[in-house]
């Protein structure tokens, strides 16, 4: 089939190098526009823009979809199909109906749970054994669209999402293929998804990122690794903020809430139970394993990250 891809991050990355691969025809891609990062704040394209511009496929960044000139772009280019991978903008009605069959989407859950933008990380977040991938075509509302295919995948007790995200990527990118097959076959299914059972992923933001140790060791443990790259879990630590970035459970270790319980070892007592601090980042200094940083900072048993 003739597509048109819409992605962004290296999630989607990587069913566009599967797709660049394959039979189909990719017309042109359509990403986020390049944006500052790094301490330098130098403007940086998207996973996905380099991999188009390495294949030699058309990009474009348009601020917004809803422009006529990029609705009539889109008309020109007259694909069978959209494909949309955390693209990061809706498709308004005028462009969902451009492709005779439709946009699909790959979602990072197990619809419809988790609608919304941040799926993999809320799934970690909220201690979820078990998540996956759903393909779907794009409708008006938001990750409401009948279901095609899902495959299910364990999450790890100590998986982190940035772990899980790099897991989640090659399975989504396979469910692709299959999914665009059975469309062009006219063997794909349409599942409605049952509204009851329907939650919503919001965004992550700097809100989400302040630690309590007052908390059971299972909520501050889905806390570090459900954040663990960005916004990251941070605790202050002799005035200054600490990011963590690794942890795992310590069931059969108690003590006072944020107090340091061995000397050797980063561990930290909780609510119930205890975390073992595993990576971490004071403010100002570079990330460091537990080892180096109880070293650095000459801690002892009681010392306190409340």
């Amino acid at each position: 089939m003739n597509l048109v891809f819409m992605g962004t991050p290296e999630f989607a990355a990587t069913s566009l190098r599967l797709l660049a691969d394959s039979e189909h025809q990719i017309l042109a891609v359509y990403t986020q526009p390049d944006r500052p990062a790094g301490r330098k704040r130098q403007l940086m394209p998207s996973a996905v823009k380099q991999v188009a511009e390495e294949r030699k496929i058309p990009v474009y960044q348009p601020e917004t979809l809803r422009n006529p000139a990029v609705i009539n772009q889109l008309q020109e280019l007259a694909p069978d199909i959209i494909v949309v991978v955390a693209y990061g903008k809706l498709l308004p009605k005028e462009i969902l109906q451009i492709p005779p069959n439709g946009a699909v989407n790959v979602h990072g859950s197990l619809l419809p749970k988790y609608r919304g933008a941040a799926p993999i990380q809320r799934s970690v977040l909220n201690g979820d054994v078990v998540t996956g991938i759903t393909t779907m075509y794009l409708a008006e509302g938001l990750d409401t669209g009948d279901m095609i295919y899902q495959e299910e995948t364990a999450i790890g007790e100590n998986e982190t999402s940035s772990e899980l995200f790099l897991r989640l990527a090659p399975i989504g990118a396979s469910l692709l293929m299959k999914t665009l097959q059975a469309i062009d076959q006219g063997t794909a299914p349409r599942i409605p998804q049952r509204e009851e059972e329907s939650s919503y992923a919001s965004a992550l933001t700097k809100e989400d990122s302040p630690l309590s140790f007052n908390k059971s060791a299972d909520e501050v443990h889905n806390q570090i690794r459900g954040l663990c790259e960005w916004p990251g879990a941070v605790a202050p630590f002799h005035g200054k903020q600490c990011k963590i970035f690794r942890s795992r459970l310590v069931p059969d270790c108690f003590g006072p809430a944020g107090i340091l319980l061995d000397d050797r070892r980063l561990i930290i007592g909780c609510r119930d139970g205890a975390v073992e601090l595993l990576e971490l980042q004071l403010a100002g200094a570079k990330r460091m394993s537990a080892s180096d940083f109880i070293n650095g900072h000459r801690m002892k048993k009681g010392d306190s990250f409340a």
